[in-house]
């Protein structure tokens, strides 16, 4: 077996990252099976290079290879390509062809963007790889082949399973043994050997002297994001061989050929949207809205107790947690500690929120019934689906949904009773 060395110099792979070295690796270890693999990693960072050294490395070295892009076929073509298909089958079949699948029997086939192929496609490729039967297009009869197949993504997988863009089945039978080649910024030490293997191969087909970058030069490379990675470093290379007349490159030369230097700092970015965000503003407006209404109850409910007790400090005691969590806002912006804005009498209570129409004496619950009739902006539907969603949020933990919505267990249990949840 060759050493892993050996492969990079023949293969023309440059660099000495570990993660690289591990790729090599396992290329190597599997090339004499008959396993599927499936090559990961982003886009420009290599990936045709595993099925070659894989297919080179294998008993079907003398076999055809056949490379194949899925993402540049057609969505109505690729099955006559990948299978064949039969004179008269559509409309300009004019003549029975036969599929790669058939061409490279006995070979190996790389499909290159396999995330990319179309469901239907897929079940066709799923039969393949279970038992080696295809049926043309337009065909009835089963066909066998000996292929051995290496697919190769830059999409994420599991998150197209999640979308149903990709069959979970088709995944795990692609995917017996995975090679994942790492993006070009995680090999920091391989990047300038990357450059003067780039600059010198243009120096020789351009007939013109190597360019040569300056040490800034070198920390500025290094330090770029290459989100296209080797094809971008390498288009990069080529510009700067053809374009500059001054072959020793500085800092400032090679910042004027990166595109958009300033915006290419690593940052953790989440692209999946958590269902506890309240991104959307309406929702935000609602949560807002929502909240003022609780805060106006509680104060509610404090007043009521009050004028039915009349005894501030009592009232004031029994409901010290309530208080603390409508006036909290207010302690922090101004740093002073809470001090209760009751009212010395219960009369005074019934004088500053008394209706402006005359009440009964007799009528003690005419202030509990103001409160059940106001229902500013209709927020009865979203108040309750805040609740299921918070309770879905977190699996019907009523304690951590009442955090979230800001309001008491005892009040989030009597919401839930109240709309029967």
């Amino acid at each position: 077996m060759e050493s892993i060395q050996a492969i990079k110099q023949r293969f023309g792979i440059i660099g000495n990252d570990p993660k690289l070295n591990r790729a090599v690796e396992k290329a190597i270890q599997v090339a004499p099976t008959d396993i599927s693999v499936l090559v990961t990693g982003e886009s420009g960072v290599g990936k045709e290079s595993i099925p070659k050294i894989i297919h080179s490395l294998s008993h079907r070295k003398h076999g055809k290879y056949i490379a194949v892009n899925c993402g540049a076929i057609p969505e109505g073509t690729i099955d006559s390509e990948l299978f064949g298909h039969e004179k008269g089958a559509f409309t300009g079949a004019t003549q029975t062809r036969n599929g790669y699948f058939e061409v490279a029997d006995g070979g190996t086939i790389f499909l290159d963007e396999v995330g990319e192929l179309p469901l239907t496609t897929q079940v066709r490729l799923l039969r393949v790889l279970e038992n080696g039967e295809f049926i043309k297009v337009g065909s009835s009869k089963v066909q066998k082949t000996d292929v051995r197949i290496v697919a190769a993504t830059n999409v994420n997988m599991f998150e197209a399973i999640k979308k149903e863009k990709f069959r979970e089945d088709l995944y795990y039978r692609l995917s017996t043994v995975e090679i994942l080649l790492p993006p070009l910024r995680d090999r920091k030490d391989d990047i300038h050997l990357l450059f003067r293997k780039f600059a010198s191969d243009f120096a020789t087909k351009y007939k013109m002297p190597t360019i040569r970058l300056s040490d800034d030069a070198v920390v500025l490379l290094e330090k770029y994001h290459w989100s296209g990675n080797i094809r971008q470093l390498r288009n990069i290379a080529e510009q700067i061989s053809v374009l500059e007349q001054n072959r020793a490159i500085t800092a400032v030369t090679l910042h004027s050929y990166l595109p958009n230097i300033g915006s290419n700092l690593p940052a953790v970015i989440s692209s999946e949207k958590k269902d506890s965000d309240f991104s959307n503003e309406r929702e935000i407006l609602y949560k807002v809205l929502f909240d003022m209404k609780g805060d106006l109850n509680d104060l509610k409910k404090l007043t009521m107790e009050l004028m039915q007790s009349g005894n501030t400090q009592q009232v004031q005691k029994d409901n010290e947690g309530l208080i603390q969590k409508i006036y909290r806002k207010e302690e922090e912006k101004e740093d002073t500690h809470f001090e209760a804005p009751v009212p010395t009498t219960s009369t005074e209570v019934l004088h500053i929120n008394a209706p402006s129409t005359p009440v009964k004496e007799d009528d003690k619950y005419h202030f509990a019934e103001e409160i059940e009739e106001e229902e500013t902006l209709s927020l009865h539907d979203k108040e309750l689906e805040l609740i299921k969603k918070s309770l879905e949020r977190h699996r019907g933990k009523r304690k951590a949904a009442a955090e979230e919505l800001g309001i008491s267990e005892r009040t989030l249990y009597r919401k839930i009773k109240q709309y029967d949840l």
